[in-house]
């Protein structure tokens, strides 16, 4: 997943160098293509324009700061998308897992469950096998371990999270930092010209504007997805924990039955 992230991440800049490269050549080129007479030549030419829009807008708002909101989005989103697919990944059915656990128990011991275990994929199964590993040493110790290792597991569940937290809160910051700067460009016209214009201060703050909402539009994005995966791991998070205290009762059941034998 470390290489999937990557070449998001690659492929983002990729498309972020190709398209700051040939902004100017397209310029000409997207008018002609909204001028199109058919229905299916309309729909191109709207997402024709709808491109030329965010373009002129992205050059508009000084491409040196819009580039950075750029680069929190496609990061964000890269990380984002990987986090979606482990977590995903990571759902394992509890309920038919415990099945097999407790089937494997009874016809094969202890060794057979742990096959099952380690051949479902998931933190779940992952911290069932710790447990079974422990099983000599007790119940007691069996539930430490589980406590233990449902920490570790939560960790890593949420792995990652803050990289997206840290591009929700730096998307606005550089917003905001292209609006001071587009303001102090349009006072810096007024001081030079020695009077007020909207001419000479329109595009300073047209600067200031369109680096705002890139970066309020960026953070809006990534909040959504950061919503999302810290709501996938609370759920996993209470599978793990119901699915734990069921199996601490398997176990104790097991070795009740185990003794009276």
């Amino acid at each position: 997943m470390k290489n999937a992230v990557l070449f998001l991440a690659i492929f983002g800049f990729l498309f972020l160098g190709i398209n700051s490269a040939t902004i100017a050549q397209d310029d000409d080129d997207s008018t002609t293509e909204m001028s199109m007479n058919s229905d299916s030549g309309d729909q191109m030419a709207e997402q024709a324009s709808f491109r030329q829009v965010v373009k002129e807008k992205f050059i508009e708002g000084d491409w040196k700061f819009m580039s950075f909101v750029l680069v929190c989005l496609i990061l964000g989103l890269a990380i984002a998308i990987e986090r979606i697919i482990m977590l995903n990944l990571a759902t394992t059915n509890t309920n038919k897992l415990l099945k097999k656990v407790e089937g494997a128990l009874e016809e094969g011991g202890v060794e057979a469950a742990q096959e099952v275990c380690k051949s479902t994929r998931g933190p779940v199964a992952s911290i069932f096998t710790q447990g079974l590993m422990r099983i000599s040493e007790g119940i007691d110790i069996v539930e430490k371990s589980i406590i233990s290792y449902g920490s570790v597991e939560m960790g890593r569940l949420e792995k990652g999270l803050v990289w997206i937290s840290l591009f929700i809160s730096l998307a606005p910051m550089l917003g905001f930092m292209g609006t001071v700067i587009g303001m102090i460009d349009a006072f810096d016209a007024i001081e030079a010209a020695g009077d007020i214009s909207p001419s000479l201060v329109a595009r300073g703050i047209k600067v200031a504007l369109l680096t705002t909402v890139a970066g309020l539009i960026v953070a809006i994005i990534l909040q959504l997805f950061y919503n999302y995966c810290v709501s996938k791991v609370d759920s996993i998070v209470n599978q793990m924990e119901n699915a734990s205290i069921s199996f601490v009762d398997l176990l104790v059941k097991h070795n009740l039955e185990k003794k009276t034998v």
